[in-house]
């Protein structure tokens, strides 16, 4: 019997992402599950799928302890890229992900992350992990699709349950329709960061605003750069014991190494995670 909670929890869809080339594994899940393992740290992972899905199998090495809410489909997107951005097509959407699915023993894991992409995510949930630190990636709480699968905006904003997070990630773009949240957010979360893609980011520390760079690479595709910064920097947080400046450089970094490759392979592998953090004065990754 498993009584000991994994290192880093996840709790979010994975996805089905169609490509030119096929259907793939996407998702934050599936993305940060590989950073997790590339910083040597053990995964659990709450999601939800459609039965005998083959894209599990692929998330599979990567996981220690896996959930999963049966469902009639998995979540599947779409995203079209053109010159004036990403329109998003969301084509199947996997079950809601509560609280009552949580294993107990992982209520005490040390990482958690909530990964919401099709608003699958239950809020309540973060009232349950109480002596860990607790990130959350905003974008799938932000999201509702009309009737073709088209993804919309839609404003999130609930005070006591960003009250109940350490950490909230998201990028410009995902409240480029409502930019007001910024301030919202700024003046309630105590540990806000706002990713700017090539221009960096901002962090905000009980309201107090600081800017990180970010290296400046080619761009090959920006999809999974989002979820690979956003694990790496609680991963990163956790081995150099809370260094934030530190932290936020590693994470920027891995990031950027993820836009220079496509698909789950833009993850950064352990000798990356391994030369990243020995440049940022923090040794081995482990």
């Amino acid at each position: 019997m498993i009584t000991a909670a994994p290192d880093y929890i996840l709790i979010g869809h994975l996805t089905a992402d169609l490509t030119p080339t096929g259907r793939m594994l996407g998702g934050t899940v599936s993305y940060a599950a590989r950073v997790i393992k590339a910083f040597g740290m053990s995964v659990g992972v709450l999601t939800s799928a459609a039965a005998q899905e083959p894209l599990l199998d692929q998330l599979s090495p990567y996981v220690d302890e896996m959930v999963i809410v049966p469902a009639e489909s998995t979540s599947t997107f779409e995203n079209i890229y053109g010159p004036t951005g990403r329109t998003q097509y969301i084509r199947g959407v996997a079950a809601k992900l509560t609280a009552s699915a949580v294993p107990a023993h992982w209520l005490h894991a040390p990482l958690v992350h909530l990964a919401p992409l099709t608003d699958e995510v239950d809020p309540a949930i973060a009232s349950h992990f109480q002596t860990g630190t607790l990130l959350l990636t905003l974008q799938g709480w932000l999201r509702w699709w009309t009737d073709d699968g088209r993804v919309r905006f839609k404003p999130y904003f609930n005070a006591d349950v960003l009250k109940e997070i350490d950490w909230v990630v998201f990028s410009e773009e995902d409240i480029a329709d409502a930019p007001e949240l910024e301030t919202q957010y700024r003046d309630t979360v105590e540990n806000l960061v706002i990713t700017r893609a090539e221009r960096g980011g901002c962090y905000y520390h009980n309201g107090v605003h600081s800017t990180y760079t970010t290296p400046q690479v080619e761009l090959v595709h920006p999809t999974g750069a989002g979820d690979v910064f956003a694990a790496s920097l609680l991963a990163a947080l956790h081995r150099t014991g809370g260094d934030v400046t530190v932290s936020l450089k590693i994470a920027a970094h891995l990031a950027a190494i993820s836009v220079t490759r496509l698909g789950l392979e833009s993850a950064p592998t352990a000798d990356e995670v391994r030369s990243v953090m020995e440049e940022a004065g923090y040794g081995s990754a482990r």
